[in-house]
């Protein structure tokens, strides 16, 4: 029986291409790199395997990556009208410091402070980490918001009185998230002393996990937390014509965009080229956050901001993976750029990664920490939901949903106690 040449030379071919095909599926799932750059599985700010059914709907929109469609605003658990008014005797004063993950804070922890001991709230001046580097609130909060939304919680000035010395406070340490007991143990009576009192608020932790115990206080303290801040309208529009801009880019995903948190600065200084003795990790790299974006399902043609001040060259290899990749530098309006981008201050850029980080579709820690936990309760009162922790995916590809941030899979953020459906 002859054996037709051509039939040998077609099988020949169609073997070929088929393991052609096999090693393009290869590269496209990063094996080859997974295999140079081996890392551990599990992070500090654990992700949570969940099911996918009955938790998300997957966005109809775009065929671009496993996007999530955002859930609805939530709604405040809190009433103002809740709230006695009381007469103010004496002054609270406190500053913000180190960001606006702190800020958030620092406000919840002043206000239930001035409204336990019964005290008028000082409008506080914002400090950077430099010395003599200071700012105004209004320079970058909403002043009028501010002060109204507290308005029959707690009085709110703009200064002291010119008969009231700042020299004469007492500085009192209070730690985040303070409780009824610790101030009327160990605040109350100093207040009682002295009339005035200046906070120093400091951060034994960051964790933002609500707690079972509850207190007369926890009202005041959402309120504070998730009610007050707002920005000023000049820095809310640089922010919005940033989002704009991404959104502009990112066609080819129906206008979504996520925000990474990464700073090459803090990355450096935290060491994260390794896991730490527990095998866990606090922090990833640019190239370990473009793998595992990629091992989830994100496409070439996703656009990622990243919190990063200035571009670096540890950050190619994201570009090389996600062309579509941003800083501040290259997305803000070039008339902004001398005030908000190029002064030596960098109070505005903290100010502005928060909010877009808040505001992104999908949000990314690379670094744990207190701008991760206070960033997710933002998004949490937003209905936007889509945190994902990163992690070293062993094979080639992983369901988005295993590394949902667990302040979403488990709801237990604070923000959960403080917003209802």
């Amino acid at each position: 029986m002859g054996v037709d040449l051509r039939q040998v030379v077609a099988g020949v071919l169609t073997l070929t291409m088929f393991v052609m095909l096999g090693n393009m599926i290869k590269r496209d799932h990063f094996d080859s790199v997974e295999g140079k750059f081996p890392g551990v599985r599990d992070v500090e700010f654990d992700s949570e395997k969940v099911s996918d059914q009955g938790l998300v709907t997957f966005s109809k929109k775009s065929t671009n990556g496993p996007w999530i469609e955002s859930g609805q605003e939530l709604k405040p658990c809190w009433k103002e009208s809740t709230f006695d008014e009381v007469e103010p005797k004496g002054f609270v004063t406190f500053s913000l410091t180190n960001g606006p993950e702190y800020h958030v804070s620092q406000i919840a922890d002043a206000v239930v402070v001035a409204r336990y001991i019964g005290a008028t709230l000082v409008l506080p001046d914002i400090r950077g980490s430099k010395p003599g580097d200071e700012r105004k609130f209004e320079e970058i909060y909403d002043v009028d918001k501010f002060v109204k939304s507290l308005d029959g919680v707690v009085k709110v000035v703009k200064g002291l009185p010119d008969d009231v010395s700042i020299r004469d406070f007492a500085v009192v340490k209070v730690p985040n998230r303070i409780s009824d007991d610790h101030i009327a143990e160990q605040i109350k009576p100093v207040f009682k002393r002295n009339s005035n009192i200046r906070l120093a608020t400091f951060f034994p932790s960051v964790n933002m996990r609500k707690t079972t115990k509850t207190s007369a206080s926890d009202s005041v303290a959402c309120l504070a937390m998730f009610g007050t801040l707002e920005l000023r309208p000049e820095v809310n529009e640089v922010v919005d014509s940033m989002i704009e801009r991404l959104r502009t880019l990112s066609r080819k995903s129906n206008g979504q965009f996520i925000a990474v948190d990464l700073r090459v600065e803090i990355l450096e200084k935290k060491g994260c080229h390794g896991s730490s003795s527990a095998g866990t990790k606090s922090c990833f790299s640019a190239q370990e956050i473009a793998i595992f974006l990629r091992k989830i399902g994100f496409g070439k043609d996703t656009t990622i901001y990243l919190t990063q001040p200035r571009w670096d060259e540890s950050l190619d290899v994201m570009k090389d993976i996600f062309p579509k990749t941003y800083t501040k530098e290259s997305i803000m309006p070039a008339d902004k750029k001398a005030k908000f981008l190029e002064s030596e201050d960098s109070e505005f850029e903290k100010v502005i990664d928060f909010y877009m980080c808040s505001q992104s579709d999908v949000f990314v820690p690379a670094i744990s920490g207190l701008f991760y936990a206070n960033v997710a309760g933002k998004r949490i009162a937003s209905g936007k939901t889509q945190i994902l922790v990163p992690s070293d995916i062993p094979g080639s590809s992983a369901s988005v949903t295993s590394h949902f941030s667990p302040y979403i899979s488990k709801k237990n953020h604070m923000a959960h106690s403080c917003y209802c459906k």
